[in-house]
């Protein structure tokens, strides 16, 4: 339920955006969501399209590139996804750290209609 009042900033942010352009129409929004971030990204899209109901964002289609959380490894510093129950970097089999791939929350872009 969290990702309601975060979809209802998103449609705020567009909207300022929107009219600082001058655009009567917001034709898409592409959200960059990671895994670790708190957001579900379906959810969003569900609330967005009651929420946006007679707004400038009415309408608009919502691309959402997921991030996948990624950890480095202490032994050679090689980035990688974790296993299941496991924190042994793949190719080294050291353990691996959190890094702040996958946390990841922002609206990348919006294309208008003028």
């Amino acid at each position: 339920m969290h990702e309601f009042p975060i979809t209802q900033q998103i449609i705020k942010i567009v909207g300022w955006q929107a009219a600082e352009l001058g655009a009567s129409q917001v034709k898409s929004i592409k959200l960059v969501v990671g895994d670790y971030s708190g957001f579900v990204g379906d959810s969003i899209q569900m609330y967005f399209d009651v929420i946006s109901e007679s707004t400038v964002c009415e309408g608009a289609a919502i691309e959402i590139e997921n991030i996948r959380s990624k950890m480095r490894c202490t032994g050679c510093g090689e980035l990688f996804e974790r296993e299941f129950l496991s924190f042994n970097c793949p190719k080294c089999g050291a353990d691996g750290e959190p890094t702040e791939i996958g946390k990841e929350f922002y609206i990348e872009y919006i294309e208008v209609e003028r």
